[in-house]
């Protein structure tokens, strides 16, 4: 007998990666010109020419032994030194490299994270819209996920959060910049939610899922959030930052301010341990050691969604106008959003429906795309738009 839930996760994929492998099919019939894919975040912009040049240094001159050998289970003391002193520079904290734990990127740190601090029956608060495999993380570690709608502004709204906090919350997971919103959440909510959980008798973490940290646009902060809240992990990925998702990595960062902080590590190692996901890349955690004040070229990105968010309004739709990451939350033409991304279909608009990010009535396009992919899909979106006008006339 084989486990009916991960056979079930198995045949049915995310619907973004359903999406995705949908784009590929299309534009293996019919070009990959012709097919306007909005579906995933994949970054687009170059890597910075220092990962690839520190990369190749690397590979030239260390041992071969050494660099493609393992590091020691929680990562190499050296590169966690040099995260923690990075994060300590930037911010102004006390990050310890004994609280940092060198994962395969966002979803490992997680994943690692969750099952650290979770037991049966307990519950993890999630912000909707979120990232839908949240539910999936949750679930594995199990935890069962209360979802709370942020308000009108996608902002934590702070009452609900407070109707729906329970002796057995364990954790709120906070992801800012947003996916897939592109909502930064401000330094004024993220302080008012970490009054909330401080008051409650049962302690609470609160696990920051960072992986748009350093996409944001004009004046957003992002802020540093154990700086006010203790019981903070910090979960972060290079996938976006410097342009590496295929590399997967990334690290977890245990708040020393905690008082169960060295407990909490404990369970993190052991946690990577029982997942198997010990010693991330050797070469790709020495490579961003020496790259972590390094960014890919977001000035591509914050010209797309400058580009798309006015072209689109000024057809007539209606879209969150994001401060952050790489996402345009598009007001769907019709209540039902999965039927709108179907229609979209028609002109080779591939967008994925609200629906699995917690609400309704929205799509999201990720315009980490190139500037002339952007320009090429412009007359679809329009005869999209013009195909709903024409039917209110009706």
């Amino acid at each position: 007998m084989l486990s009916q839930r991960n056979l079930a996760l198995g045949r049915r994929r995310s619907s973004i990666r359903e999406l995705f492998e949908y784009g590929r099919r299309r534009k293996a019939e019919i070009g990959e010109e012709n097919v306007f894919d909005f579906s995933i975040g994949n970054p687009s912009v170059p890597t910075p020419e220092h990962v690839g040049s520190v990369m190749r240094r690397l590979i030239d001159e260390c041992d071969p032994v050494q660099l493609h050998g393992y590091t020691s289970a929680a990562g190499d003391a050296g590169v966690r030194a040099a995260v923690a002193d990075n994060l300590n520079r930037r911010f102004g904290g006390s990050v310890s490299p004994d609280l940092i734990y060198m994962t395969c990127g966002a979803a490992a740190s997680l994943t690692i994270t969750l099952s650290a601090i979770m037991c049966e029956g307990d519950e993890v608060i999630v912000l909707t819209p979120c990232f839908p495999e949240y539910r999936v993380f949750i679930e594995s570690a199990g935890g069962r996920v209360v979802e709370v709608p942020c308000d009108g502004d996608l902002q934590p709204d702070i009452g609900a959060m407070a109707a729906a906090l329970t002796d057995r919350t364990k954790a709120v997971i906070i992801n800012s910049p947003n996916n897939p919103t592109g909502a930064v959440y401000t330094r004024e909510r993220l302080e008012g939610l970490a009054e909330l959980l401080g008051s409650r008798k049962n302690p609470i973490y609160l696990i920051s899922d960072e992986p748009y940290r350093e996409l944001t646009y004009g004046e957003a902060e992002v802020p540093f959030v154990p700086s006010f809240y203790r019981r903070t992990v910090i979960c972060y990925s290079f996938s976006k930052s410097l342009s590496l998702p295929g590399e997967r990595i990334g690290y977890i960062c245990v708040s020393p301010e905690m008082d169960e902080a060295r407990d909490l590590f404990d369970a993190v190692c052991g946690a990577g341990r029982s997942l198997g996901f010990v010693c991330a890349p050797s070469l790709l955690q020495r490579t961003v050691a020496e790259c972590l004040d390094d960014t890919a070229d977001i000035n591509v990105y914050r010209r797309n969604r400058d580009r798309l968010y006015t072209a689109l309004t000024d057809m007539g739709y209606s879209a969150v106008h994001p401060d952050g990451a790489f996402y345009l939350f598009l007001k769907a033409l019709e209540d039902d959003a999965v039927a709108f991304c179907e229609r979209a279909k028609r002109y080779e608009l591939l967008l994925v429906p609200s629906d699995d990010f917690g609400c309704r009535g929205y799509a999201r396009v990720s315009y980490c795309v190139t500037p002339e992919q952007i320009e090429r899909a412009l007359p679809a979106f329009e005869a999209l738009y013009n195909e709903y006008e024409s039917e209110k006339t009706k």
